[in-house]
């Protein structure tokens, strides 16, 4: 058998099930930078290893080589009698999913039974995150709820990969219009993803926006700032170092929308982010942070523009091309923009 699922902590817990086979970790923040359409999985190994490498992620040498290798026993999944893809139900891991399908898609699957697990809840665990939760007893029970890949399966996941790759994102849109119930998690996911375009109403995506409200209750360094954000969302899925990102972000610009209360520069962790000199640090909202979040003022606007990959759309210019009308919970093109 080869085994695909979402990270290295998922799949040492495999290892440990007394399955057979070989494990692959499907490793990629693809909610995160470009996955533009049109391009080969190597290809967009390639462009992704770049990426993560410019996220400061791990070498760019490093971070290809092992999705090279990835991509290699994937490849060679005919040797294998089943293939079975080992996920959950958040954003992070349905984007990995429909990678993989719409790969799989493509593909002679004649002699491989290619077969989904699945899952949003687990008995006897109240508050169910992800896979990384369950040890290897727990894991090796759901080897028995595997079902096979059907096509319908397969097309839709071959679909929606399209559709989130897509320069346009109202095809993302219309996809969530329809029945995709085969995939259960797949919508409130891709709706997840279409919550971090710039909101129509002060340019913040949801994430950012949930750190200023996080950050004006009371909360101010950056692990409790992450925490408090997770508690927020109804399928946590953006990991700690992509984080550090949205935080530092917020922290840079012409008008930042937040500050470090002893008026230092805000610092990405070195290593991890057990480091004390970045654990404490006190963040607190700007004068502009605290118009942002009463809708007078705008963090595009705030920053002279936009330069950022959702999927496929590249927003870039003086203003995003797209907004997400927060109380319509729809896209919204914006006149104007580049």
């Amino acid at each position: 058998m080869l085994h695909i699922t979402n990270g290295d902590s998922v799949g040492e817990t495999l290892r440990h099930t007394g399955l057979p086979g070989a494990i692959v970790t499907w490793k990629d923040i693809l909610h995160e930078g470009p996955t533009p359409a049109g391009l080969s999985l190597g290809q967009m190994s390639q462009l992704r290893a770049q990426f993560l490498a410019d996220c400061a992620m791990g070498p760019y040498e490093e971070v290809l080589a092992d999705f090279l290798s990835r991509d290699t026993t994937l490849a060679q999944f005919a040797a294998h009698r089943e293939v079975i893809l080992w996920f959950e139900h958040d954003l992070y891991d349905q984007l990995q999913l429909i990678q993989l399908l719409d790969w799989f898609s493509h593909q002679d699957r004649t002699t491989s039974t290619i077969s989904l697990i699945c899952i949003n809840a687990f008995p006897g665990i109240a508050h169910f995150l992800g896979l990384g939760q369950l040890n290897a007893s727990q894991l090796r029970s759901l080897y028995e709820s595997r079902r096979p890949l059907t096509e319908g399966i397969l097309t839709l996941g071959s679909e929606a990969w399209k559709a989130y790759c897509s320069p346009d994102p109202k095809v993302l849109e219309t996809l969530l219009h329809k029945d995709t119930s085969t995939l259960p998690f797949l919508k409130a996911a891709l709706l997840r993803h279409l919550e971090q375009f710039p909101a129509l109403q002060g340019g913040l995506s949801r994430t950012e926006r949930q750190i200023l409200e996080v950050v004006a209750s009371g909360v101010h360094t950056p692990l409790a700032i992450f925490r408090a954000t997770q508690e927020q969302e109804e399928s946590p899925f953006l990991g700690d170092t992509p984080f550090w990102f949205y935080l530092s972000g917020l922290c840079t610009g012409r008008t930042p929308f937040l500050k470090r209360a002893d008026g230092g520069m805000f610092s990405l962790p070195p290593a991890d982010s057990h480091d004390p000199a970045f654990r404490e640090q006190v963040l607190a909202l700007t004068e502009e942070g605290q118009h942002a979040l009463v809708g007078q003022a705008d963090w595009i606007k705030s920053k002279s523009g936009i330069d950022r990959w959702l999927g496929g759309v590249h927003l870039q210019g003086q203003e995003a091309a797209w907004r997400w009308d927060t109380k319509l919970a729809t896209l919204v093109q914006v006149q104007g923009a580049a």
